[in-house]
């Protein structure tokens, strides 16, 4: 592992809190995003999905009973139906059935109750809030601060709601414009696991791109157009070439960077952010976390799966292994491994280590040892 040191792109790789501080509030909230924020996280991360009325909420999925109140709320029992997203059928609440004003009226619940018990307290208390509320909170925040702090944005079932009438695309742009981030030093990168959405961003918009990939499957909006192309052959050398054409980076599940053996230990590194690296092509990896169940085998304190765990080490193991930027539910804790990571790699103070720094910017796709025009020349992630 010790050979894969100083591997990243980026002089600092980057920490995101993944929908804000979700291992203590409950996710998506202004309140997770707050703390994220106040720990120090270079970047937040959110997912957003459109409301009946054209408004970019963030949330994670396209419904709501897992992580609102909405089955609290008689006026709201008749929206309950049956539809299907990308390929699973859900009996469930879908945001896309309420207006903004409606899904204001909701409470945000902790997703994870049984693991994550103490973030039950802010039950009743959390809204949901809009993507333009979270960038207002960020621009605050990063004043109040004295530092930039970035925004990490996933368009969740962008061919899904297509089918519906619903754009993602135009109110995200406008979104961006009315904060003035919607140009090519903006600390504002979009991501999706969709390729179609992606490529309209590109056309539209100079900000960043991440293709996010899983360890399995493929694209929603491939699958929809027959097209049999998976994440493991986007993974592969043409694939990730293919993604440098309108991407400046991928996002990648951690298992694909540190595999796991049947019985659920690491197993070793792979060779995908050294592929992605000579397409230079940034790597960020989700989703770090710190209880068992999340963990691999060898980093689990206990059998208990709400325990925490050796999170500390993983991160460093990701580091190691070249990761440009690490997506957390915990952000304090992979800071403090980012700081040991550098204490450990210089021999110095981490805190004189350079600042963070953060995905590449489009570009079209050129060999490994072409000039640095590939190199990011903007603010951290």
């Amino acid at each position: 592992m010790n050979a894969q040191l100083g591997r990243s792109l980026v002089p600092t790789p980057a920490v995101a809190g993944h929908r804000g501080a979700s291992g203590q509030r409950p996710e998506h909230t202004l309140e997770a995003y707050r703390l994220a924020i106040r720990m120090g996280a270079d970047d937040i991360e959110l997912d957003v999905v459109p409301t009946k009325d054209g408004v970019l909420v963030a949330r994670h999925d396209a419904t709501l009973f897992a992580t609102t109140d909405v089955a609290d709320h008689p006026e709201f029992a008749a929206r309950r139906t049956v539809r299907t997203v990308d390929g699973t059928e859900h009996d469930d609440w879908f945001v896309e059935d309420f207006t903004f004003e409606e899904l204001r009226t909701l409470r945000a619940r902790e997703r994870f109750r049984k693991v994550r018990r103490a973030n039950t307290a802010f039950h009743g208390r959390l809204t949901i809030p809009s993507l333009d509320e979270v960038l207002t909170l960020v621009a605050l925040e990063s004043r109040l601060l004295d530092r930039t702090v970035g925004v990490l944005i996933e368009l969740k079932h962008a061919a899904h709601y297509a089918t519906r009438g619903l754009d993602v695309v135009e109110p995200l742009l406008a979104t961006l414009g009315d904060h003035g981030v919607d140009h090519a030093r903006s600390r504002v990168t979009v991501m999706s696991f969709e390729t179609t959405v992606l490529r309209q961003v590109a056309t539209r918009s100079p900000v960043a791109i991440i293709q996010l990939l899983d360890r399995k499957g493929a694209p929603a909006d491939l699958v929809a157009a027959g097209d049999p192309t998976t994440y493991a052959q986007m993974a592969k050398p043409a694939g990730l070439a293919e993604i440098a054409t309108y991407a400046g980076g991928v996002g990648v599940h951690k298992e694909m960077v540190l595999p796991r053996d049947d019985k659920g230990r690491t197993r070793k590194v792979s060779k995908l952010v050294t592929k992605a690296h000579s397409r230079w092509l940034t790597v960020h990896v989700w989703t770090l976390r710190v209880e068992n169940r999340f963990l691999p085998l060898e980093l689990r304190s206990s059998d208990a799966p709400g325990h925490h765990g050796d999170l500390f080490t993983e991160a460093r193991m990701l580091l190691e292994a070249g990761a440009d930027g690490l997506i957390t539910d915990n952000p304090d804790l992979v800071l403090a491994a980012r700081e040991d990571y550098f204490a450990r790699l210089t021999g110095a103070s981490a805190a004189s280590a350079p600042q963070p720094r953060g995905p590449l910017r489009r570009r079209r796709a050129t060999a490994p040892g072409a000039a640095s025009a590939g190199r990011p020349a903007e603010p951290s992630r």
